[in-house]
């Protein structure tokens, strides 16, 4: 871990990740302070979504990047090292320009916000710094839509990834309510991704956006994409919404800008039996199942808020045997809850010790792909 990284996160170790309680005056008085201090990008594009956001952005910032475009990707949460968070010109951000972006804000800022910004809200301020004057900037949306940290900057299009249940403790406990608190953050235009519940279309009329861009020709380039680069298949969608936005922006549609593109932790595959993947909701147990055509063994764990029980009943019909591995992560469920969980589903089940000599699959969040690749 650098030096910087360690001065982060002795900033930021004792800051909430979010607020239960949101005062949503907080980050839109605070960056009102300082707005004035910062070069913006010339175009933000925002990205709102439950699942997809990740790759949706990184497909569109690789592309803009090989166009010759100067291109930020502020992304979350990261995986290995916080500099994952912030892309700049096709790499992370290197530790000497985080570190001047940290010590600006440390000296602009109000003390009264440096203590009252959650984690969130200042690592996207901070992204910001770092974005200072590039062409454009791919913004994804934390939890939220229109209170989100990343909605108090004018952006210029919005892109909605796939809406689906998660987070409701913020977000509200139906799929309209959802919907509406996530698309309430379009402010000019959007474009609404494929969507598996209708009613976020009924509420999307109420904005101004547009649905397919796509003939069925380019589908089918689209497709074969991502089958030629040994992508899952279900990235197909992210893809095809991001090459959207470069239509929409009256850019070239050419496959070549994505030659070298790269997704850590969607359906990697390590090696010839190893898989990761950071899903950690319903939706995303969804879209795995049907990668595989096999029983496989799947190293998993889970957030406490999480309905593990839907997820595990999800991927029950590929589980050859589960693993619980330990996480050191506050948020993570209690790890005899889950294997008693498994075991109510009649899933076989232990404690995580080695990969046996099969396909497996390591899912359920970002903190369990880390805690597996720092055990590997």
């Amino acid at each position: 871990m650098g030096e910087i990284e360690l001065k982060l996160n002795e900033f930021l170790n004792n800051k909430p990740l979010f607020y239960n309680e949101i005062d949503y005056d907080r980050m839109p008085n605070c960056w009102n302070t300082i707005k004035n201090n910062f070069k913006m990008p010339k175009k933000i594009i925002h990205i709102i979504g439950t699942n997809g956001k990740g790759s949706t952005g990184r497909f569109l910032a690789h592309y803009l990047d090989k166009m010759g475009f100067r291109v930020g990707h502020y992304t979350s949460p990261h995986i290995s090292k916080f500099n994952e968070r912030i892309w700049i010109n096709g790499r992370d951000i290197d530790d000497e320009r985080l570190e001047k972006a940290h010590q600006f804000l440390q000296n602009t800022i109000s003390k009264k916000y440096l203590q009252t910004l959650s984690y969130f809200e200042y690592t996207t301020i901070l992204a910001l710094r770092c974005f200072s004057g590039l062409d454009y900037v791919i913004l994804e949306a934390g939890l939220g839509g229109e209170k989100d940290a990343t909605s108090v900057f004018e952006r210029d299009l919005t892109l909605v990834t796939t809406i689906d249940y998660d987070h409701q403790s913020f977000l509200g406990n139906t799929i309209k309510e959802i919907a509406t608190t996530k698309l309430n953050s379009i402010k000019t235009k959007a474009i609404i991704g494929k969507q598996i519940h209708d009613e976020v279309y009924q509420i999307a009329k109420k904005h101004p956006f547009y649905l397919d861009y796509f003939n069925g020709y380019e589908i089918s380039e689209i497709r074969k994409f991502i089958k030629n680069n040994n992508f899952a298949s279900y990235l197909a969608d992210n893809l095809a919404l991001a090459l959207s936005a470069i239509i929409e922006e009256g850019l070239e549609f050419n496959l070549k800008y994505l030659k070298g593109v790269k997704l850590f932790g969607r359906m990697q595959k390590l090696n010839k039996n190893l898989y990761i993947d950071v899903g950690h909701n319903p939706l995303a147990a969804r879209v795995i199942v049907n990668e595989f055509d096999e029983k496989i063994d799947i190293v998993y764990n889970t957030y406490e808020d999480k309905n593990y029980k839907e997820i595990l009943e999800i991927l029950k019909p590929i589980i050859d045997k589960l693993y619980i591995i330990d996480v050191k992560n506050p948020r993570i469920a209690n790890k005899d809850d889950v294997i008693n969980t498994a075991k109510s589903l009649n899933i076989e089940v232990e404690e995580f010790k080695s990969l046996r000599d099969k396909k497996t699959l390591v899912f359920g969040s970002f903190s369990v792909i880390e805690e597996f690749l720092s055990e590997k």
